[in-house]
């Protein structure tokens, strides 16, 4: 699978995340699947909700969230087909929490935040299995 993002969409969440910055920033990634291909259309932003002091090490997807993305996908006529967060000072490498919480079936864009700027970003599949990420393609377009 490719995951395909516009420069503006990926301007945005990169500017979501450095905002959420020194914290982790998360959000839904809507669009649509075609012969192995996912094409990002839009995105929804979200607030961090776990508790403050944790984070700066994970991010908290309310399940209120998730229904409303899954409203605005289907108004739209989009799918949701993934997640974006970011890891603070650190690589854009899953973690075993993110792991734990992951869907087999969407793509996780994780970006690098250093000292409030974009270092680098990957994107991730989870295998169907659920016991490990497969890094997954993606493009800037």
């Amino acid at each position: 699978m490719i995951l395909n993002i516009s420069k503006n969409i990926y301007q945005q969440i990169s500017n979501h995340l450095i905002d959420a910055y020194p914290n982790e920033g998360a959000g839904f990634l809507l669009g649509y699947t075609k012969n192995h291909n996912r094409t990002v259309r839009m995105i929804l932003a979200l607030v961090n909700e776990w508790e403050t002091k944790e984070q700066t090490n994970r991010y908290k997807i309310s399940a209120k969230a998730y229904m409303n993305a899954e409203d605005v996908a289907e108004q739209k006529g989009l799918d949701l087909i993934g997640v974006f967060h970011s890891h603070p000072d650190s690589p854009a490498n899953p973690s075993e929490y993110d792991r734990e919480f992951a869907l087999p079936w969407w793509s996780y864009l994780i970006i690098s935040i250093n000292n409030n700027k974009v270092d680098h970003a990957k994107c991730w599949v989870l295998d169907d299995d659920r016991n490990q990420f497969i890094e997954e393609i993606f493009n800037i377009k």
